[in-house]
């Protein structure tokens, strides 16, 4: 039986991209199927955005949302095991292990390096190997990410072929899965939609904050046609709804905007009810992440202590 592998990181709600391209998919799997699946709540990887003007508690909060998300948006939580990265211990453990059989030359190489070249700390160089320790720590097969992560699970391939080759065959080689169709989601500027960014569409946000994002989208000229295919607002529509369902967007960008916020509203009315329900019921998120700490640490103690006993070290 396969195990599949995802996450999202704890530095805000997770916008319209997130829901299209990772949670979605990833429920559709999770519900219909009898795939093992780890959703983690990538809190760890979320310091590597602090700031002096960074609220610590942010990264508690944003937790909570980020799960109260995945359960609005259905996720049948009994068939999951839904987690935060932080409370499994033998992530940093596998991590250090990982970062002593990878060259630092390589790593420069890596997307993620060359995008960031003011890096104000060494873990956003070491970025990578942390999503390695994630991936290989559950034995994952299939792992769920966006076209841009794509080299991280090469070097995490890479990590896992080297340690097996030298010592013992001890990690499963992963494989990235993308739903094409979604993960490129262009954000209000035309750049793929990103937090850091800031030119996402948020569906969990309140009805005039959606709007004003919605009406923020660069436009290029006066009107939009239903085969622009280089347009946002037709692309984004086209991603959301069906093809019986497509407006008529031959009008102005401004009438086509509202239109475009109308039927996001009214798409994910229900996901924007359950959402609040489990905002205000913080308990019930709490419950489900320390149930879901329980199940991962089991898995990954057996992992550290397979890795452990290769590397001739005592097994605790």
């Amino acid at each position: 039986m396969s195990i599949i592998l995802t996450g999202i990181q704890s530095t805000g709600i997770p916008h319209i991209g997130n829901v299209l391209g990772v949670m979605f998919p990833i429920i559709e799997i999770v519900n219909n199927s009898l795939e093992n699946v780890f959703i983690l709540i990538a809190d760890l990887h979320s310091l590597t955005s602090l700031k002096k003007s960074y609220n610590i508690n942010n990264i508690k909060d944003y937790s909570y949302k980020i799960a109260s998300a995945w359960l609005a948006c259905g996720l049948k939580i009994y068939k999951a095991v839904l987690y935060r990265q932080s409370d499994i211990t033998q992530v940093t453990e596998l991590f250090w292990y990982l970062n002593c059989f990878f060259s630092c030359q390589r790593l420069k190489l890596s997307h993620s390096f060359k995008e960031k070249k003011k890096m104000n700390n060494t873990g956003m160089f070491t970025y990578p190997i942390l999503m390695a320790a994630d991936i290989l720590l559950f034995d994952s097969n299939k792992v769920y990410v966006g076209k841009d992560q794509l080299q991280h699970i090469e070097i995490t391939r890479k990590i896992a072929k080297k340690i097996n080759n030298l010592i013992k065959k001890i990690l499963i080689i992963p494989e990235a899965k993308i739903k094409k169709d979604s993960m490129s989601i262009p954000g209000i500027d035309g750049y793929k939609m990103s937090k850091s960014r800031k030119n996402t569409i948020n569906i969990f946000y309140s009805k005039k904050e959606i709007k004003k994002q919605i009406m923020s989208i660069h436009t290029t000229s006066d009107y939009i046609s239903n085969n622009d295919d280089l347009n946002i607002i037709y692309i984004i529509y086209k991603l959301l709804a069906n093809e019986n369902d497509f407006f008529s967007l031959k009008k102005t960008y401004k009438k086509a905007k509202i239109e475009l916020y109308k039927y996001i509203i009214n798409r994910f009315s229900y996901e924007r009810k359950k959402y609040k329900f489990y905002i205000k019921n913080k308990k019930i998120i709490k419950s489900i992440l320390d149930k879901g700490t329980e199940k991962a640490s089991k898995i990954a103690k057996i992992t550290i202590k397979r890795v452990r006993n290769a590397l001739k070290f005592k097994i605790i």
